[in-house]
């Protein structure tokens, strides 16, 4: 795994980095495992824009992630490492013991041939998914649900990790990668190890083009628009908005928390995220 650069032979080449993809043992998906993912354009069902900048882009396949990892005792074979164009992360086919095939998040230092496995009996190793009240206090973890038996929901970008720190009742506090402090059932599954594809964030672009690959147009701001078209627009020569940096439709932009009050969530948040 790594980061390949180019030869400035354009401009958009200068800077442009792309991942070798040495990790990848197969390029073409399992097709059962897939289905066909429709492009919104940031619209809704009216056809009204509900988020801005968004359209085009290429096409893609959905694969379908096993994120709730409910085969317990079940030992699967690793059988490719694929890139997943929807997320971050690499992705792991997995073959059961049982003949289903499944995919899941691959971590760091997963490899073709790995035996896997998940349930109150599987080892303390990456790939492997237990409850929190089984994993040990120290081990780094991912792919962590927020209830118990809802799948996967926090941890899962690449290169992402948390920590689980202690025991209390039935709760256990895990440490996010965010810093933040926080309590989860003790039933909640996560997987042992960090995930994979560390150099994501080390991709240089390069060019605009490649944004809009991702189907994301360029963003254009407030402070050049005209009044009619948003609240920091207008004004005779370049100037700020004459307020506080904010959205078309009045929403404050910096300093302003958005976190709902009454999140009935907050209660299990020990201590807040860094600043």
């Amino acid at each position: 795994m790594g980061l390949k650069s180019f030869k400035p032979h354009t401009p958009g080449t200068r800077q442009m980095t792309v991942q070798d993809f040495s990790e990848i043992t197969r390029s073409t998906p399992e097709k059962s495992l897939t289905v066909g993912k429709r492009s919104t354009g940031g619209r809704n069902n009216q056809g009204r824009t509900t988020t801005r900048f968004r359209g085009g882009g290429v096409k893609r396949c959905l694969r379908l992630i096993d994120f709730k990892r409910e085969k317990d005792g079940v030992p699967a074979t690793v059988a490719h490492i694929e890139y997943d164009p929807n997320r971050s992360a690499r992705i792991a086919l997995l073959h059961y013991k049982d003949g289903e095939k499944r995919y899941i998040l691959a971590p760091v230092k997963v490899a073709v041939g790995d035996t896997l496995m998940s349930g109150p009996t599987a080892e303390i190793k990456p790939g492997n998914t237990l409850r929190l009240a089984d994993i040990p206090d120290g081990v780094q973890i991912h792919a962590i649900e927020m209830l118990p038996g809802r799948g996967a929901a926090l941890v899962r970008t690449a290169g992402a990790v948390a920590e689980v720190r202690a025991k209390e009742g039935e709760y256990v506090t895990v440490k996010m990668p965010s810093g933040e402090i926080r309590r989860l059932h003790q039933n909640c599954r996560a997987t042992i190890g960090q995930v994979g594809n560390l150099e994501h964030m080390n991709i240089s672009l390069g060019k605009a083009g490649k944004k809009r690959y991702q189907g994301k147009k360029p963003h254009n701001r407030g402070v050049v628009m005209n009044p009619i078209d948003h609240p920091m627009g207008g004004g005779e020569g370049r100037t700020s908005g004459g307020g506080h940096p904010r959205s078309p439709w009045g929403q404050l932009a910096k300093g302003f928390k958005t976190r709902t009050k009454k999140n009935p969530t907050s209660k299990f948040i020990v201590a807040r995220r860094k600043k």
